[in-house]
């Protein structure tokens, strides 16, 4: 059965291996140079495809060899025009550098690098019509450009349009990764004058995805805190809230730079109903991750632990201090008119012997003591304090502080503030 089976395969299949080793010698020279040629064209083909691939990946780092791999394809032309030019001398922008730029666009008229590299050789040539037109040219193929925008930018400066000036501002850093880095520095100098300052905030009431990152950078540079204060200020009036380690910084830096009555005011415009004849957040309730030091601050470090705890519309402050350590605990900074003042609060967990109970002192900033109130153990009258404290008219700005002891037991010292608060005799 099986040789029968074998016998009657080989019947049905040696024909066809016959016909088809026929036709093979049949085939004519001119077929087969046909042939050849197809196969060396996909070759080339592959070769082609392999080596644009590898200049895809290598162009960002090493456009001038991606450009050997790949000479015909404009946009990487245009990005090796865009290094020569900037590193090459005025001289070689003009002839090298431009006839690349001008290959790539030949390539590839859509190759903005290419288009912008000529409108940058034109403006070093001292051509500023040729300039515009190829940077208005670069504009419509895409907004995504950078060089494109910065000249818009500058452009719009020299004409003295602030309005467009800060709209290129705007359309850069929403579209390039290196726009802030470059934009920035500018910028936040800038706002010093009124009518950039009023343009930038009507768009970032518009919220853009960089605005956080502006307001934040602002805030912790070199720049003026008091022209940072009034602009956080006026976004704060247009609906944008700045968030609070920009607000923190600010005023930290106009303390430091002596500039009290400033940073109370722009304190008072970002926290709505605060009075400076009263500490504020008597019961610890206020969600602040990143106090200025208007606000409690909490002082830590390898020794002392600190911490405020929220519980929904309450809050306290906890510390924990080792045996034989002092130090401060919690302060905050106030501007109280001259007079008469009480401070009141409540407290539990702390047991103390009175000698190394904690205080509250209330200091005049850069200068004395202006007096203390000692806070008695949790079980007396309910864990309640209390005293009377003098500002006199010549210490218009203090430090309220609350200090630790240090304390001879075993388990060093410890306990909560539930409220506290400072605010005029009647």
């Amino acid at each position: 059965m099986a040789m029968a089976m074998a016998a009657i395969v080989q019947q049905l299949s040696l024909p066809k291996v016959v016909r088809r080793r026929g036709s093979l010698s049949k085939r004519s020279a001119k077929e087969w140079g046909v042939r050849g040629a197809l196969v060396v064209l996909a070759m080339s083909l592959g070769g082609i495809s392999i080596a644009n691939s590898l200049a895809e990946v290598v162009k960002g780092n090493d456009p001038a060899r991606a450009h050997a791999l790949a000479p015909g394809n404009g946009k990487i032309t245009a990005l090796l025009a865009e290094k020569e030019l900037g590193e090459a001398s005025v001289e070689r922008a003009s002839s090298e550098t431009v006839q690349l730029a001008r290959l790539a666009v030949r390539q590839d008229p859509t190759a903005v690098q290419a288009v912008a590299t000529l409108g940058l050789q034109a403006i070093m040539q001292h051509n500023p019509t040729m300039a515009r037109r190829l940077f208005t040219y670069s504009q419509q193929l895409t907004r995504r450009d950078l060089q494109t925008q910065i000249w818009a930018i500058e452009d719009a400066v020299t004409r003295g349009e602030v309005a467009d000036a800060l709209r290129h501002y705007d359309i850069a850093l929403r579209t390039s990764k290196r726009a802030p880095d470059l934009l920035f520095p500018v910028l936040s100098k800038a706002i010093i004058d009124t009518d950039v300052r009023t343009g930038l905030v009507a768009i970032l009431a518009k919220k853009p995805g960089w605005s956080p990152q502006f307001i934040n950078y602002l805030a912790n540079s070199n720049s003026s805190p008091e022209v940072s204060a009034i602009f956080l200020a006026q976004l704060q009036q247009a609906g944008v809230r700045a968030p609070q380690d920009a607000v923190a910084a600010t005023i930290n830096s106009l303390l430091a730079s002596q500039s009290f009555e400033i940073a109370w005011r722009f304190y008072a415009s970002v926290r709505p109903g605060v009075d400076r004849r009263r500490s504020r957040n008597p019961q610890f309730s206020s969600d602040v991750a990143t106090p200025s030091q208007f606000d409690w601050t909490p002082a830590n470090d390898a020794a002392i632990n600190t911490s405020i705890q929220r519980d929904g519309r309450h809050g306290l402050f906890d510390f924990l201090v080792p045996s034989s350590v002092g130090g401060t605990l919690l302060t905050q900074l106030q501007m109280l008119p001259p007079g008469r003042y009480k401070l009141e609060g409540r407290s539990t967990g702390i047991n103390q012997r009175a000698q190394t109970a904690p205080y509250w002192v209330l200091s005049c900033h850069g200068g004395g003591e202006l007096g203390r109130i000692e806070i008695p153990n949790s079980t007396q009258s309910d864990g309640a304090f209390a005293g009377q404290l003098q500002v006199p008219g010549t210490c218009p700005v203090q430090m309220l502080a609350l200090i630790a002891r240090a304390s001879d037991g075993v388990g060093g010292s410890s306990g909560q503030i539930n409220r506290v608060q400072l605010s005029p005799v009647i």
